[in-house]
């Protein structure tokens, strides 16, 4: 996994000439790929991350916490596809599912307002 550089250590000087670096990389300096939940049974990945913190990530689900908003009710309920995703218009084509996107559950549509690639759960409300 590629570590991102540190600012402005990996350029070079004005002149041309090469810049090193006064210091290695910090563990809080490294970096992840994004985790892009996509649908099928129910896969979680933990992570470590600063101060020794688990954070949970969904790599796939198959249900979504839906809110009804004239009921106030929520419900946890299938998900069948992801309708539009405007984040991004390849994940629209994979399926993937980020916060804003539209998925069609057993209720309706829903727009999705949590981050399952980094809160590990799909929250969404129901749209009329």
């Amino acid at each position: 996994m590629p570590v991102r550089p540190i600012e402005n250590l990996a350029k070079r000087k004005p002149t041309g000439g090469k810049r090193i670096p006064y210091r290695g990389r910090r563990a809080y300096e490294a970096d992840s790929y994004p985790i892009e939940t996509t649908l099928g049974s129910d896969e979680v990945i933990k992570k470590r991350v600063r101060g020794g913190n688990i954070k949970l990530s969904l790599k796939k689900t198959s249900y979504a916490n839906v809110l009804d908003p004239s009921t106030k009710k929520v419900k946890k309920v299938k998900i069948l596809k992801v309708i539009k995703n405007p984040a991004n218009r390849d994940y629209e084509r994979r399926g993937v599912i980020t916060k804003g996107a539209i998925i069609e559950t057993e209720l309706g549509t829903a727009k999705v307002m949590s981050r399952p690639g980094q809160d590990g759960v799909v929250n969404s409300i129901l749209i009329k």
